[in-house]
């Protein structure tokens, strides 16, 4: 490493010490992805896909934290702060105003779990809808069995 110069000195008084993987921070809502348990993208927490898996990753994680996007309006949000609030664990809304990222909400650490995959494949999305939809029946068929004759 090569020694510091005035340079260094003054953008480190300006901007604060160089912290490591500042690009994966900047992706990750400031967190790294070695302390991250699940991470929903904002089509995810929008749409409400994937809350099935977040709740089941709160449960199993009780001291970690969630970190959500500023950007993703807090319409979309009631459902993902609820469940923290269920599970006693502490949110915090993430705005970036010079980066943006596809990441809507994060649940993490505040040291490294290595979690293999953090992202839920949209084949888990599509079972759990297939799920939603066998469990309620749609408003067509409550009609239908009402005028159905045995």
């Amino acid at each position: 490493m090569a020694p510091k110069d005035v340079d260094d000195y003054l953008t480190e008084g300006i901007y604060g010490a160089r912290r490591p993987k500042e690009a994966e921070r900047k992706q990750y809502l400031g967190t790294l992805r070695e302390r991250i348990v699940l991470a929903l993208t904002k089509g995810q927490v929008m749409s409400d896909k994937g809350l099935k898996k977040l709740e089941e990753a709160m449960k199993e994680n009780k001291d970690a934290q969630l970190l959500i996007n500023g950007h993703v309006s807090h319409r979309f949000l009631k459902e993902e702060k609820a469940l923290a609030e269920k599970y006693n664990i502490s949110y915090t809304t993430v705005t970036n105003e010079e980066e943006d990222t596809n990441i809507g909400a994060v649940l993490a650490y505040d040291y490294a779990v290595e979690k293999e995959n953090i992202f839920i494949e949209e084949e888990e999305i599509v079972e759990e809808r297939k799920e939603n939809e066998t469990s309620k029946p749609s408003f067509m068929k409550k009609i239908s069995r009402l005028f159905k004759t045995d």
